[in-house]
């Protein structure tokens, strides 16, 4: 088995035929088109990171399916070591590019389905669990990105998948054949699906036997018959159109999602992972989502360490960093990055076997975590947004910076402390811009709030969790209430 590069993974995806739609036009070459270019260079990372010694042993895992080396990101979790060792590494991949890097959905959904095929096969007869685990050999012996793909349209969200008017609004099985099944439908929100070898489609929500049609999991390559990708805007995009490098703020990385389009695609059964088994559609929503609930403990810690640094550097460049109220704010920024961080460790050390040997985390302190990044991670961009001050939205083009004639005026009176130059100030500027108004913060905040399931759907998972009538039991019984 031989792990790609990152210049093997981008060739890679340069072989592939995927239909990618930007703006209205069909791309032929999404590799390079400027504002896929980001979001490719951070999934990249995921690649260069276990090329180097210092972080080798944290991107990689000894597989428990051939033994052999494999990226983290398609490794079964097999303890809670494991479980740590993943949101660790992906708080590294947050700092090292400030942005999404798009491997941890279809990681989490790796480890869902292998518990859940596995005691759908018992309960059922079927065979599914033995389908998926040689289909993840193969991920993980072509060191693969994969897609998660489980959002829905969803139409009327009072009504079932089977009662919508139009029965496409969620994935669905329309044809069942002797080799395989037909799909149809869309999925929304698809992070990283642009760079993506392939995609795992799952439900996304527990369902009826009415909607049988509708509990369907199976695997596709990216750029299977059918399959259409149609790239979403993002906050200030088309400064990547631009040419420049100071207004984009992060000059190398960013994240991408796309609405993926399933027109009739046609799936082998060997590739196939549930179909028609409703009474398994919840479990595997419930662990694929503490499994991302998890995730979002790592990744948001990262990118977290990076907009504390920009804040932290603001106060510096603008002579603001000894004022008390500052470094309370910035205190106030760890705090917070480190409780997010703190609950993702904490879900990962007390996790436990499922019966197929797989781990997964602590369901509560999972629903926890992500409950908190719905929080937190807004008020860190308040609080950076406010020790960078109005600059940070009136700041003028990178353009008029490079102007003969007005270039001097600027680099005169946005000067501050003198140690730093007024370009720094201004890049830095345009990062924490990045971060919380821009293209960064599609992934840090609206993410962070609507990601792995909105606040709500935490809150569902806290009440059930919760077991409140033991909680009642211990009170009474220190209450001397029998």
């Amino acid at each position: 088995m031989t792990l790609m590069t990152k210049d093997d993974y981008i060739a890679s995806l340069r072989r592939m035929k995927k239909r990618v739609f930007i703006m209205g036009q069909e791309i032929e070459n999404p590799v390079d088109h400027p504002l896929v270019r980001p979001s490719l260079n951070a999934c990249a990372m995921t690649y260069e990171l276990p090329q180097q010694p210092a972080y080798a042993d944290l991107m990689l895992a000894a597989s428990n399916l051939t033994g052999q080396q494999v990226n983290r990101f398609t490794h079964l979790h097999q303890g809670t070591a494991d479980l740590v060792a993943k949101v660790k590494m992906q708080r590294l991949l947050g700092q090292m590019t400030g942005c999404c890097f798009q491997r941890c959905v279809g990681m989490d959904a790796f480890n869902a389905l292998d518990s859940v095929t596995y005691e759908m096969d018992q309960a059922l007869g079927t065979e599914y669990h033995a389908r998926f685990r040689q289909y993840l050999k193969y991920v993980q012996e072509h060191d693969l990105v994969v897609d998660g793909a489980m959002t829905d349209a969803k139409g009327n969200r009072r009504l079932k998948p089977s009662q919508q008017a139009d029965p496409d609004l969620f994935v669905h099985i329309v044809d069942r054949r002797p080799d395989g099944i037909v799909v149809r439908g869309a999925k929304l929100h698809q992070t990283g699906a642009l760079n993506s070898h392939e995609i795992i489609v799952m439900p996304t929500q527990t369902l009826s036997e009415e909607d049988r049609d509708y509990a369907v999991a199976f695997a596709i390559p990216a750029d299977a018959p059918g399959v259409l990708m149609i790239f979403g805007r993002q906050p200030s995009d088309t400064r990547k159109l631009e040419g420049g490098q100071l207004d984009v703020g992060n000059r190398e990385f960013g994240g991408h999602e796309a609405v993926i389009i399933l027109d009739d695609v046609f799936v082998p059964w060997e590739r196939v992972f549930m179909a028609g088994e409703y009474a398994f559609s919840g479990l595997l929503v419930e662990r694929f989502a503490g499994y991302h609930r998890q995730s979002y403990g790592g990744c948001k810690a990262g990118v977290g360490d990076v907009l504390i640094g920009a804040a932290q550097s603001l106060a510096q460049y603008q002579g603001t960093d000894q004022a008390s109220h500052v470094k309370d704010k910035i205190v106030e920024m760890i705090h917070l990055n480190e409780t997010i961080y703190a609950c993702g460790i904490a879900c990962s050390a007390e996790g436990k076997p499922t019966a197929s040997g797989t781990y997964l985390v602590d369901l509560m302190l999972a629903n926890v975590c992500k409950l908190n990044v719905t929080r937190f991670p807004y008020e860190m961009a308040r609080l950076a947004q406010d020790i960078a001050g109005g600059l940070l939205v009136t700041l003028p083009s990178e353009k008029d910076f490079t102007n003969p004639e007005i270039g001097p005026y600027l680099e005169k009176y946005l000067r501050s402390v003198d140690r730093y130059t007024t370009e720094e100030r201004c890049r830095m500027l345009r990062l924490l811009e990045n971060l919380t108004l821009g293209p960064g913060a599609a992934a840090y905040l609206t993410e962070s709030m609507h990601g792995a399931g909105s606040p709500q759907a935490q809150r569902i998972m806290l009440a059930r969790l919760a077991n409140l009538e033991e909680k009642m039991r211990l009170a009474r019984r220190l209450a001397g209430i029998v």
